[in-house]
């Protein structure tokens, strides 16, 4: 009988570990580039032992996502992209905090954390700008752009590409960028002028300097951190920090609320936010700026210090009703000026 009592007990706790281990895993959702998100997962399973499932998608996507799932949760986590949607998330009861030490962070990642109620963390920093192909400039006999007032000059019909805001998180902070620096009736009217110049309104934010860089397209805008990649990649392109000043996104990461795996997703948030996961972006191409300052960087990633930035407004432009409103506003305004509009 003893024997007996012995052999169950090796066998409910051989089930027990078999269902420790099964419950090892993690769903995440990542708004980064897809190497980046690829090499993330890896290095973090090696170092934890938790198998990833991955998937990329932008914010607007994951946004639109995790609000139809709210209550029966596909994903755990949320990982990247412009911190504008990781706040509406964080509003809207979508994710829950992580209760992750923050204190080690740079300044702008810490209040991020506290503006969300410790729900969002900030992982980056990406500053927006403009791109263009020197050959393509040249060949067409076209001058560089300087300002986002030059982006509205009839002799760029055609030439320029930039993401759907509704979309894409980049494409959102260009808007909030536009209406900050100018007002948002002046605002909205530079967009509709710089729209009629658009060729596509693409889904990915990193899309225009990608197409840019090939020499698909003329002149692109987005973050600077992507622009650079390509240029390391021996593209022609130069980047340009728009001369009235550029807004820029501190992107995030967010535990989903009503996840299954809230201790696997809190060891994500730890680890995303650490000095040798954050360094391992150079080995991708990843030169935006981390919130760890240990973390290794490049020379020739965006400088903050150099860049006139304005001063963003996360807390209004990060609101449910604010975003709703603008993205209305551009869809009556701005979408009909341009060319193709990729949902």
């Amino acid at each position: 009988m003893n024997k007996t009592l012995t052999l169950g007990a090796v066998a409910l706790t051989a089930g027990l570990g078999a269902s420790t281990a099964m419950a090892q895993s993690l769903n995440v959702v990542c708004s980064n580039e897809q190497a980046w998100c690829d090499l993330m997962a890896q290095n973090f399973e090696i170092e934890t032992g938790i198998d990833v499932a991955i998937v990329r998608k932008s914010t607007g996507e994951t946004l639109a996502q995790i609000r139809a799932e709210a209550g029966n949760p596909k994903v755990d986590v949320w990982w990247g992209g412009t911190g504008d949607p990781h706040l509406i998330a964080a509003s809207e009861d979508l994710t829950v905090p992580s209760g992750v030490d923050v204190s080690g962070q740079l300044g702008w990642s810490q209040s991020m954390t506290e503006m969300s109620g410790g729900k969002a963390v900030g992982v980056h920093v990406g500053l927006l700008g403009i791109i263009y192909n020197t050959e393509v400039l040249a060949e067409k006999g076209l001058e560089p752009p300087a300002c986002w007032r030059d982006l509205a000059k009839p002799e760029y019909e055609g030439e320029i590409q930039v993401a759907n805001p509704k979309s894409s998180g980049t494409a959102y902070t260009e808007l909030a960028t536009l209406v900050q620096l100018f007002g948002e009736d002046e605002g909205f009217k530079l967009l509709a002028d710089i729209g009629r110049n658009v060729n596509q309104y693409t889904k990915s934010g990193s899309a225009p300097g990608k197409a840019t860089a090939r020499g698909e397209n003329t002149i692109g805008i987005g973050f600077m951190h992507d622009m650079v990649n390509l240029k390391k990649q021996g593209f022609p392109v130069e980047i340009v920090a728009p001369c009235e000043g550029t807004g820029y996104e501190v992107g995030a990461v967010s535990i989903i609320n009503g996840t299954p795996n809230m201790d696997s997703a809190k060891k994500w948030v730890e680890y995303v936010i650490s000095a040798p996961a954050q360094s391992a972006g150079l080995e991708v191409g990843v030169y935006n700026i981390p919130s760890n300052p240990d973390a290794a960087t490049d020379p020739d990633a965006p400088d903050m210090a150099a860049v006139k930035l304005i001063d963003y407004d996360f807390a209004t432009y990060g609101a449910s009703d604010t975003r709703a409103r603008l993205l209305d506003r551009w869809e009556a305004e701005v979408k009909g000026a341009g060319g193709v509009v990729e949902e």
